[in-house]
């Protein structure tokens, strides 16, 4: 089985990590050469030698996925395998697996929230829906809508799920009425609430993870940031989390300089943040609901330093309420929750802190399509009150869909700025390729 959520050591090389749990005696070589094979059999070129804690997270998929193949199953199951492939990545991908099934017999159960993936990639497709089967078909039966409506149980607008799917092409007759209920764009100030300017940081051996980046944030504004993973997506969120510092260049909040990667400076600021991987930097699994509600203030619940039970759980409920969590109640642990509504847990959270900015990195990865439909419109809602929003996302679609402007970054830089109505999706990959538009 490939897991969504990656098990790996850090401080191993990917081939090591391949190595774990083998039995008998360790061939380095031998294993060296069984992962350049894999990838090169099934499209997921690695240095076997690489760091895996400086791999990106794209990389650190294909390690998880190399690492089943190496043990020749006879039935692969993988939980959400392109969560953090490019599109080219995860065609490529099945493509590969198409072809194992037909030529040596194997069988592949995909488990995705993403509906075109399912259309694409499978024969048969079976729908689950609070643990229970509420549909099974074969897949040439099944259409978005059907597959849709069987996930979360009623009719879903497919706008916002059309920019997490990649179904630009999807059209969908309740936009009319979606687009008469919802302001076309929000005001936006002329004064950047955050500004950066020329950012520069150095990762190990110098390498500039990024370089000379500048960019303003504008209350009421979302701005969305493309690039393949790996391009410095993922510092720059880094940055704004107060999680690295900077070798050159500033942060100024209000014309107030930020001393980046200070612990908690950029949240004294008003910068609040949905990380990328909320296992890593946003929850703790083993804590409560309200405890991970409250975690990033937790004087609200205190009176002398001390948490008091009571109001902890009285304020944890209100969030539940208002953001509509799906859990036991305040005191369940996180680890219960689904993905959906963990996620929510953390928009609560960072939402409650009437931040300036909100920074969401990848918010929809993921999630299924009642999920993705509730976080776009939160983050819609947070401009329309005058959060500046920064959009993280690898998934192009989404940003076309609710970035106001969009940002592109290659190899650490800004390859490029463009108003939504400028950018279209050969525009945005060649500006990700590094190409002039």
């Amino acid at each position: 089985m490939v897991h969504q959520h990656f098990s790996l050591v850090d401080q191993l090389s990917v081939w090591e990590n391949v190595a774990l749990g083998e039995a008998g005696r360790l061939r380095p070589a031998g294993v060296r050469d069984r992962v350049a094979a894999i990838s090169r059999q099934y499209g997921l070129e690695i240095d076997p030698d690489a760091r895996v804690g400086d791999l990106t997270a794209g990389l650190r998929q294909r390690v998880e996925i190399i690492k089943c193949l190496r043990r020749d199953p006879h039935i692969l199951v993988f939980d959400e395998p392109t969560s953090v492939l490019t599109p080219e990545e995860s065609e490529q991908l099945f493509g590969t697996l198409r072809e194992v099934v037909a030529a040596e017999g194997r069988a592949v159960v995909l488990v995705s929230h993403k509906l075109d993936e399912v259309l694409h990639a499978t024969d048969e497709v079976t729908i689950m829906r609070q643990g229970r089967v509420v549909d099974h078909r074969p897949t040439q039966e099944a259409d978005i809508r059907s597959l849709a409506r069987a996930m979360v149980g009623r009719e879903v607008s497919l706008r916002s799920e059309r920019a997490a799917f990649g179904l630009a092409g999807v059209e969908d007759e309740a936009d009319a009425d979606t687009q008469r209920r919802q302001p076309t764009q929000t005001m936006v100030a002329d004064g950047p609430v955050l500004r950066i300017e020329g950012a520069t940081v150095k990762g190990r051996g110098g390498t500039r993870l990024l370089d000379d980046v500048s960019l303003d944030l504008r209350a009421g504004e979302i701005v969305g940031v493309a690039g393949v993973e790996g391009n410095g997506q993922r510092t720059l969120g880094d940055l704004l989390s107060s999680l690295v510092g900077l070798d050159a260049g500033q942060v100024a909040a209000k014309d107030t300089q930020v001393p980046a990667g200070a612990p908690g400076a950029m949240a004294k600021v008003g910068v609040a943040v949905i990380p990328e991987d909320r296992h890593d930097s946003g929850v703790v699994l083993d804590m409560t609901v309200a405890e991970n509600l409250l975690m990033v203030d937790p004087h609200r619940a205190a009176r002398h330093g001390v948490m008091e039970k009571g109001k902890m759980t009285a304020l944890a409920q209100q969030m539940i309420d208002e953001f509509d969590i799906g859990c036991a109640g305040p005191d369940a642990p996180l680890w219960s929750l689904s993905g959906g509504n963990q996620q929510r847990v953390v928009l609560a959270r960072e939402l409650a802190a009437e931040p300036d900015v909100l920074v969401a990195a990848q918010p929809t990865r993921g999630l299924d399509v009642g999920a993705i439909e509730y976080m776009t419109d939160r983050l819609r809602q947070a401009a329309l009150d005058g959060v500046a929003v920064l959009l993280i996302s690898s998934e192009l679609e989404e940003i076309l869909e609710l970035a106001d402007r969009i940002v592109v970054m290659s190899r650490g830089r800004i390859a490029g700025q463009l108003s939504r109505a400028d950018a279209n999706l050969e525009t945005l990959g060649l500006l990700m390729g590094g190409s002039e538009a």
